[in-house]
């Protein structure tokens, strides 16, 4: 923590699941006591030991269901300062890609945090993304780099601002 100014500093990885329609799935999330909301990939914070990688594959493992897969590159890094329950947080995220045909997402292994924070999931297109004028979604400029990044893989991770 740095204590000179109060931030907590967070490792995270995210997956940006992708079906063969190319729709992202997105969980929308609210902060406890608060009124602010979005929509955000599956993923989380990193636990001692753990790689982004392995971290990806384990927050998927507990908000999808979806286990055994080999998750594909980084193609997203991102830093963001944000407020949650009272603390300020910087997350350094990565978002590792995974195409799937199709699945039905099992929320049986949310932990008890992600059963208070989490109230759905819906899969989107990036038009429907970007028609969602009242809606907030992480990171801010989603529909755009979707759409960058259903054109092609980048040769390096983009970074995709808060």
């Amino acid at each position: 923590m740095d204590k000179a100014c109060d931030i907590t500093d967070r490792q995270a990885a995210r997956v940006l699941l992708l079906d063969r329609d190319g729709r992202l799935l997105l969980f929308h999330c609210q902060e406890p006591g608060a009124e602010r909301s979005f929509w955000i990939t599956p993923g989380g914070g990193l636990e001692p030991g753990e790689t982004h990688e392995q971290a990806a594959a384990r927050e998927l493992r507990e908000e999808t269901g979806l286990a055994g897969v080999t998750l594909g590159p980084c193609v997203w890094t991102r830093t963001h300062t944000f407020p949650w329950l009272g603390r300020t947080y910087r997350q350094h995220e990565r978002f590792f890609l995974l195409r799937v045909d199709g699945h039905e997402v099992d929320p049986a292994g949310h932990t008890e945090e992600e059963l208070v924070v989490l109230s759905g999931h819906r899969w989107w297109s990036a038009e429907e993304i970007r028609a969602a004028n009242d809606v907030s979604f992480a990171p801010r400029q989603l529909a755009r780099h979707l759409d960058a990044l259903l054109g092609g893989l980048p040769t390096r991770p983009i970074d995709v601002g808060v």
